[in-house]
């Protein structure tokens, strides 16, 4: 998938060390909100381990990880990620951030559209569920401008890196 100068495809097996360099470069606002991510990629190392056991999420069609690269220098400046994927109603949960360098400029919610309609498109997915904690205005944007719903509040619901337990807003949209 391309739009402007940007592509997103899925994280392949040698992108190891581009991964840790942009979780790296954004380690502190992603902290928070992608707590599992930013824990298994502390170091080169663990990144590359992590990146094995993407692969094999993705060859089971659990975790689907789909990088934005900007095709001017070549390097990931942003993730929408497939997770919790249900097969059976069929529903997934997206994620997604930006590199703070690429932040304020639509790029992320460009790039959820077009993900958005490729697994729609591709699995079928009936339904699809965003979550936000109330203080993650960027997130909240990019969720609202692709016409997610709120749903709900689940309260205590997401433990941060710093141990905080927060409450998470729940955001869906539905495909015929």
């Amino acid at each position: 998938m391309k739009f402007k100068n940007f592509k997103i495809r899925l994280l392949q097996p040698n992108e190891g060390e581009a991964f840790f360099n942009l979780i790296k470069n954004n380690r502190s606002r992603l902290e928070d909100f992608f707590a599992g991510t930013v824990s298994k990629t502390k170091t080169l190392e663990d990144t590359l381990l992590y990146c094995e056991e993407i692969q094999e999420k993705i060859k089971d069609f659990i975790y689907l990880p789909y990088m934005i690269t900007d095709t001017n220098t070549n390097e990931f400046i942003g993730l929408v990620d497939v997770k919790n994927i249900n097969k059976d109603i069929p529903k997934a949960e997206l994620g997604s951030f930006i590199d703070k360098r690429y932040e304020g400029k639509g790029i992320v919610t460009e790039a959820t559209e077009l993900v958005i309609n490729h697994i729609v498109k591709e699995y079928r997915f009936i339904k699809l569920l965003c979550r936000a904690n109330a203080r993650n205005k960027g997130s909240i944007a990019v969720i609202l401008k692709n016409c997610f719903e709120l749903e709900g509040t689940i309260r205590r619901d997401y433990k941060t890196t710093k141990g905080e337990v927060v409450d998470l807003n729940y955001y869906g949209k539905v495909f015929d």
